[in-house]
Formats: structure tokens, C-alpha cells, sequence
């Protein structure tokens, strides 16, 4: 798939939307709280910080996934980088990434570094060793060489985008995930906890976000 940017309006709010598929980057009432409750609470970070922890993720958009967990890895005086591998198709526009992380002043230590080195493909610095494959994951991931000790699966909504969350993809998730790594979504559609648990994965539902009742976690066997 060719490297196409992200066309996005924004609401009231100014939170941005994805035209594309109809859904906000992240939740309405609080993104950093539901990065917080789903993708780091969801793996058990920080508790599971060891050195050269290597997360990866499907849906990158705005970055504030890896911004929060790069904070926690700080904060928790890990020695190392955090190794953070996403898969994007769509990428956002530099400055839109910035405008979207206005947001989160609290996080601003480490989105204006940030910031200040990514080159739209990676972004290496003391403590974050970072990567964006761009592309239709469905044919990037299965070629990727790395192993990751957590997954972020953040697609868009799977009513929305269910080509980020077949079977087929969930099993390539699987492929390149350490024996007890885990992964974590916000959504708990039946066919996406059905495609972890034939992928290896022993798969709970739990409480979710704000409004939504419940969530995935998910531990290779």
C-alpha cells in the first residue's frame, strides 16, 4: 500500500476524526486516561519493565500510545531504551500529530522531544528506539523480523476497519510475540477475541474504558 497521510476533520473539541473510517484517534471523554486503562494497565506496565522491552503496535495515529508508555518507562528509571515498533497505513501529517497532542500537556516533556527528532519513519533517542512500518499490516507484519514482549492493538473501531482485526492478522500477532507476552485492546467484539484465542492467546474480557463495558486482554500460551 502505498504511503498515504491520514485526512482528518476535528471536533468541537479538537479531537480529530478519521475520515477515512468515521472514528476519533482516541476516546471523546479522556485518550490519555483510556491509553492508561487499556494498553498500559492492559499489559501490566510498568510492572513489566525489563530492559530492551520491546512493544509493538497496530495503529499508530497520533502517537499518544507511545508518548504515555515512553513516560512511564522514564519515570520508572529503566536503564536502556524502550524498543516501540508500530504499524500504520494511513500516517498522520506531522502537524497534525502536533495540533492532537495540544491536548496532553502532560505529556509535553516528551512529545516536544519527540517531536523535535521523528522523521515521519523513526525516531532514536536515549531512552526510545522507535519504528513506523507503513503499510497494510496484513502484508507488513508478516515480514517483520522482531518479537514483541506486548501488543497495542489499536485499529480503528472493528465495525469500521475489520481488516485490522482478522484472524488471519491476529495470528500473525501471535507469530511475532513472545512466549507469556501479552496483548491488550479496547475492544471486546466476539470474532476479535475469537481470532487471539485460535492464534494461541488465552484471552479475558474486563472493564473497559468510560463508556465502553468491556475490553480484551490477552497472554500467549
Amino acid at each position: 500500500m502505498a504511503d498515504q497521510r491520514a485526512k482528518l476533520t476535528w471536533t468541537e473539541d479538537q479531537i480529530p476524526v478519521s475520515d477515512r473510517f468515521d472514528d476519533p484517534y482516541y476516546s471523546l471523554q479522556n485518550g490519555l486516561e483510556e491509553t492508561r486503562h487499556v494498553f498500559l494497565a492492559g499489559n501490566d506496565l510498568p510492572a513489566r519493565f525489563t530492559p530492551g522491552f520491546h512493544i509493538a503496535e497496530l495503529g499508530f495515529g497520533t502517537g499518544l500510545n507511545l508518548l504515555t508508555v515512553w513516560s512511564e518507562w522514564e519515570k520508572s528509571s529503566q536503564t536502556g531504551s524502550l524498543r516501540f515498533t508500530s504499524f500504520e497505513a494511513f500516517p498522520m501529517a506531522p502537524e497534525d500529530m502536533r495540533h492532537a497532542l495540544e491536548a496532553f500537556p502532560e505529556l509535553q516533556p516528551w512529545s516536544s522531544r519527540f517531536l523535535a527528532h521523528w522523521n515521519g519513519r523513526a525516531c532514536n533517542l536515549e531512552t526510545l528506539q522507535f519504528e513506523v512500518i507503513i503499510g497494510d499490516a496484513r502484508e507488513t507484519l508478516p515480514h517483520w523480523t522482531g518479537l514483541a514482549d506486548a501488543w497495542f492493538l489499536d485499529g480503528f473501531s472493528p465495525a469500521k476497519n475489520p481488516e485490522l482485526w482478522g484472524a488471519g492478522l491476529m495470528q500473525d500477532v501471535a507469530n511475532h510475540t513472545v512466549t507469556g507476552g501479552t496483548a491488550a485492546t479496547y475492544t471486546a467484539a466476539g470474532f476479535v477475541r475469537r481470532g487471539l484465542e485460535d492464534a494461541g492467546f488465552n484471552v479475558t474480557r474486563t472493564p473497559g474504558y468510560g463508556r465502553k463495558r468491556h475490553m480484551t486482554r490477552a497472554c500467549k500460551a
